[in-house]
C-alpha cells in the first residue's frame, strides 16, 4: 500500500470529522439534542469534552495542557511510524488501521490546539460563532473537543438484581457521546485486535519471501568451482 493511499484515508476522516464539528458548534447551543432521521436511538447530542476520548478528563488547565501536548507528541510519533510501516511494506490492513488511529488522534488534536482561539464559548442559550472579533473562549492548546454522536439503543434498562454491585441499577446502552475522530480510533484499534494474527502473519510471509536465498545443489556448486 502506498503512502498517498494512507494519506487519502487520513484526509477523508479529518474532513468529515471537522466539517461535522464545525456544523454542530456553530448551529446549536450546548446540550442540544436532535434525532437522526427521526430515530430515537440515533441522535446528535452536542457536548464539549475538555479531556480525553469518551468523556474522560485530566483535571484543570494544567491537565488540559498536558493532555494536548501528549496528543501532539503522539501525532508526531504517528507521522514517523506511518511512513516507516509503509516503506517497510506492511500489510494493507495494518496500514489502514494505523491510518485510522492516526486520523482520529489528529482530528481531536486540532480541536485541542485551535478551537479555543477560533470559537466563542457555547452555552445552553448561546450558539457560538467562529472567528469572533473579541477572540475565542480559550488560548492556544486549550480548546475543547466537540462531541455529538449518541446512540442510546437501550434506555431505562436495569441490571439484574443478582449482579454484584451493579444489581438493580439503571443503565443506558450505548451511553458514550463521541465524534468521528473517536470512532476512527476505535475502529482502527478493534480491527487490529481482531485481525492482528492475519496482518502480522502476512507481514512475516512477505519478509521471508523477500529475504529467502536461492538454493543450489552440491553438483551445481562443484561445476561453478
Amino acid at each position: 500500500m502506498k503512502l498517498r493511499s494512507a494519506i487519502s484515508i487520513i484526509a477523508l476522516v479529518i474532513v468529515i470529522d471537522q466539517a461535522l464539528k464545525f456544523w454542530i458548534k456553530t448551529s446549536f447551543p450546548y446540550g442540544h439534542v436532535m434525532d437522526m432521521g427521526g430515530q430515537r436511538w440515533a441522535q446528535f447530542y452536542f457536548i464539549e469534552n475538555p479531556g480525553m476520548a469518551w468523556g474522560m478528563e485530566l483535571g484543570g488547565n494544567w491537565g488540559k495542557l498536558i493532555l494536548t501536548l501528549f496528543r501532539l507528541a503522539a501525532v508526531t510519533f504517528g507521522s514517523w511510524y506511518l511512513v516507516r510501516i509503509v516503506k517497510q511494506g506492511y500489510s494493507k490492513g495494518f496500514i489502514v488501521c494505523a491510518a485510522l488511529i492516526y486520523a482520529g488522534a489528529l482530528g481531536n488534536l486540532i480541536d485541542s490546539m485551535f478551537y479555543g482561539m477560533i470559537f466563542e464559548e457555547s452555552t445552553y442559550t448561546h450558539i457560538a460563532k467562529a472567528f469572533p472579533a473579541g477572540g475565542g473562549y480559550g488560548g492556544f492548546l486549550h480548546g475543547k473537543v466537540v462531541d455529538m454522536l449518541y446512540f442510546p439503543m437501550i434506555e431505562n434498562a436495569h441490571f439484574p438484581d443478582w449482579l454484584p454491585i451493579l444489581g438493580g441499577k439503571e443503565f443506558t446502552f450505548f451511553s458514550p457521546i463521541f465524534n468521528i475522530a473517536d470512532a476512527s480510533i476505535s475502529v482502527g484499534v478493534l480491527t487490529l485486535l481482531l485481525f492482528q494474527k492475519r496482518f502480522l502473519h502476512k507481514r512475516e510471509v512477505e519478509v521471508n519471501e523477500d529475504t529467502a536465498q536461492p538454493q543450489i545443489s552440491s553438483e551445481e556448486a562443484q561445476q561453478m568451482i
